[in-house]
């Protein structure tokens, strides 16, 4: 006796999926639940699980055909026939940003238990700075041509210029600043040389082995690139930046590291606190956290948070739900399940959809910040810099202004000004950069 293996339905609205690669041939013996075949619709990319144990006897849809829900794609038989096993919906890769939020998706509130308080963490105030007092040279009469100043002396120190075989080229041969210049290039030891013929060379990283080939693109990328390219004809998209302050959330971060680990097995990154100030801020500001359906505008009843995630496959973005009900170590915890699931194709159909508002980490590779794509639905899209230190101007507590080594991030929201104007992004990104820079989350930690 022989059974079928049938195309199932991959998620809502999901009609038909493209066989990319068969994983078995005919005449291999396959387990129950062992991937049997890679098919690609839409919206998402997955690996069909058998069924049935057994052996495979025909092979119905060849590669690269397109085929409704429901067609035949295999026989397996000869190993013994058994009841299908009824599993969960197949594992897929995570949806592309292009096409994460489903205006009719339904907005679900997790069930969340009040967050610990924990003690409050008061910033340090940066020190202030007093300017060194201006050193004062003794005066000395134009004719005294032996008379060094300090600072040209030290500069010859520091040079290992002797300054009784230099020549001076002031009033009465006296000796300046220039002129030590001047013999520092001349003489160059040559142990500098020496030195730099020592470094080893500059090794160039590997040539990768797509460099002269040809590559069909997956259907993945092609609905990825229809999608970008749709948003950006039928939108007008423009981009705005601020700079935020980001040093007591990193000195948070370091007091609460340990007990953080110790609670969720994870550290504390920055991420969750973008995530959940702009969360949070969406509240406030809902044409951020809208939808454009023809001539209305529906705003959306939860803050349902797509991040995007680096993958081999191009860039995924899996969803967090009613992410303004959750404290930061909720946040974290599904940041790190979702994108390690993302990355091994072992995401739902039901964790890809129904995202509101996009956040996209642009610093995780190095990128002070770029201006990202609004994808429809949506209507807004957040990305976050690298956090680096750099001097700022801060305020001290007398309200007095220093220079100070700070952490600082840029933060760049792209969106649609068919609905959102310039002054409901400023609104919006002054919200998150206060809530941000006051670092009060100590209410929030989770801990």
């Amino acid at each position: 006796m022989s059974d079928s293996v049938v195309l199932p339905a991959l998620g809502e609205s999901v009609t038909e999926g493209t066989v990319t690669r068969w994983l078995k041939k005919i005449g291999d013996t396959v387990a129950v639940d062992e991937p049997l075949v890679e098919v690609s619709t839409d919206k998402v990319d997955t690996e069909i699980p058998s069924p049935f144990a057994g052996v495979i006897e025909q092979i119905l849809v060849q590669e690269d055909e397109t085929v409704q829900v429901g067609a035949v794609l295999a026989i397996i038989g000869g190993g013994g026939s058994s009841a299908p096993v009824v599993t969960e919906a197949p594992v897929v890769t995570a949806q592309p940003v292009a096409v994460q939020v489903e205006a009719a998706a339904p907005y679900v509130a997790p069930v969340t238990t009040a967050p610990a308080v924990a003690a409050p963490v008061t910033p340090v105030a940066a020190p202030v700075y007093a300017p060194a007092p201006a050193a004062t040279q003794p005066a000395s009469t134009a004719s005294d041509a032996s008379y060094v100043t300090p600072l040209v002396r030290k500069l010859a120190n520091e040079s290992g210029i002797d300054l009784s075989a230099v020549s001076g080229s002031g009033v009465g041969g006296r000796i300046r600043k220039e002129d030590v210049l001047a013999a520092t290039t001349s003489s160059v030891p040559a142990q500098t040389y020496v030195a730099a013929a020592n470094v080893s060379a500059h090794s160039p990283a590997a040539a990768s082995s797509l460099r002269g080939t040809t590559e069909p693109m997956t259907r993945l990328r092609k609905v990825l690139a229809e999608r970008a390219v749709a948003s950006m004809v039928s939108t007008a998209q423009l981009t705005t930046v601020v700079e935020v302050d980001v040093t007591a959330i990193a000195s948070l971060r370091q007091q609460v590291q340990s007990a953080f680990v110790a609670k969720t097995g994870g550290k504390l990154n920055f991420m969750p606190f973008f995530v959940l100030a702009a969360a949070e801020a969406l509240r406030v500001h809902p044409k951020l956290n809208a939808t454009i359906d023809g001539e209305n505008i529906v705003y959306h009843p939860t803050e349902n948070i797509s991040f995007a995630v680096d993958t081999e496959k191009g860039l995924l973005t899996p969803v967090i739900r009613d992410a303004s009900t959750l404290n930061l170590a909720q946040i974290a915890i599904q940041i790190a399940d979702l994108a390690a699931r993302t990355r091994n194709n072992q995401l739902k159909p039901d964790e890809l959809g129904g995202g509101t508002f996009t956040l996209t980490n642009t610093g995780s590779r190095g990128a002070l910040f770029d201006t990202p794509v609004v994808f429809l639905p949506q209507v807004a899209i957040l990305g976050t810099g690298i956090v680096t230190k750099r001097p700022a101007v801060v305020k001290t507590a007398d309200g007095s202004e220093s220079i100070a080594i700070r952490s600082m991030v840029y933060l760049a929201l792209s969106y649609d000004h068919r609905l959102v104007d310039g002054a409901d992004a400023s609104r919006f990104l002054v919200d998150v950069k206060q809530r941000l820079e006051e670092a009060n989350f100590n209410s929030n930690l989770g801990l």
